[in-house]
């Protein structure tokens, strides 16, 4: 995320501003997709102070902070077919298990966020499961194609060893079968799938897309909705709050399940417009309305901010606001629940 975000920033100015794609939806253009969000606003190359933050979070040494792990060897989870259970793996990556079906989003198991091995985001908690480890995965939702979203090494290693169904926003799918990776849905927001007998959706968020410079905003974001027989999940990705994310609640909900991105947060008027802070975090919940909320995007890499701020606000935002905390599932690196 850092090294992609460092380098749009630090590349060439827009000439021309972008044109509505003619009969689309509002975020489609002639070239590309946008936030259709009239408030929504984007920082330019001037934040230097925000390119600073970021490039420097790639080779800081590891920060001193204890945040708890929990062993998991996967044992149970391997052998569990039945019970509805979430697991974090890291920053955005969860295995959920349903109705018999084992989902993962947004997988990342390499040690950086990058797209080299020696610079960019580094990993200072390892996964909270190992990706031998794994049970079977039928299924994974990708919100957008950031390094730390999508990760080449993992996504090629799990077609190889799971043959997953790999779900995308808009663009991706090139992306996917160039790295001979067939099994692949592209999706428009509000557009649905069937998948056995779950129904699949990618719905809008706020954020930006590019692996480099001159490939900003050429491919969809998203975030998802899985809906099984009994629960519902809702995946937010990388998004900014905006009014119009309860839409999502209106039609799909309510939710089981909303995992939602707390991090990073630092400087504000860079960060707010792509990534919703803590307290927007536990907005957008109920918002949408969602049962139980598990924050992910924070203490796995480095980020802009000390790591264990984010989860310390959500924790003081629920005391201010009189949520019920038995909502807010805080997971360990590693920690499996029933949900």
């Amino acid at each position: 995320m850092a090294l992609t975000l460092s380098v749009g920033l630090l590349g060439g100015c827009v000439t021309t501003p972008p044109k509505p794609k003619a009969g689309a939806p509002p975020h489609h253009l002639e070239v590309g997709f946008r936030n259709p969000n009239p408030q929504y606003s984007s920082p330019n190359r001037s934040s230097f102070f925000w390119t600073r933050r970021l490039l420097a979070a790639s080779v800081l040494p590891d920060p001193v902070v204890d945040l708890p792990r929990l062993d998991n060897d996967g044992t149970y989870l391997r052998a569990n077919g039945t019970e509805s259970t979430v697991t974090w793996v890291g920053h955005s990556t969860l295995l959920v298990q349903l109705e018999g079906v084992n989902l993962l989003t947004d997988p990342q198991w390499s040690r950086r966020a990058s797209p080299v091995s020696f610079f960019g985001p580094k990993r200072f908690t390892e996964p909270g499961l190992r990706f031998d480890d794994l049970p079977h995965i039928d299924l994974v939702v990708i919100s957008h194609d950031h390094y730390d979203h999508l990760d080449a090494a993992t996504v090629t290693r799990l077609a190889e060893v799971h043959r997953p169904t790999f779900f995308v926003p808009l663009g991706l799918k090139s992306w996917f079968e160039e790295l001979g990776i067939t099994h692949v849905q592209e999706m428009d927001w509000w557009e649905s799938r069937s998948f056995k007998h779950f129904t699949v959706t990618a719905v809008p968020a706020q954020h930006f897309s590019g692996r480099t410079p001159w490939r900003r905003n050429l491919t969809l974001w998203a975030g998802w909705v899985v809906r099984g027989r009994d629960k519902r999940l809702y995946f937010a990705g990388d998004t900014g709050y905006y009014e119009g994310l309860k839409e999502i609640g209106r039609r799909l909900g309510p939710f089981d399940l909303a995992a939602i991105p707390i991090a990073p947060n630092l400087p504000g008027a860079a960060m707010r417009p792509h990534h919703t802070s803590p307290e927007e975090a536990l907005q957008l919940l109920l918002d949408v309305g969602g049962k139980r909320f598990i924050p992910i995007h924070w203490g796995t890499f480095h980020l802009t901010e000390p790591q264990d701020e984010p989860i310390r606000r959500v924790q003081a935002e629920v005391s201010r606001v009189g949520v019920d905390p038995d909502r807010i599932w805080a997971l360990k690196h590693g920690e499996t629940r029933h949900w």
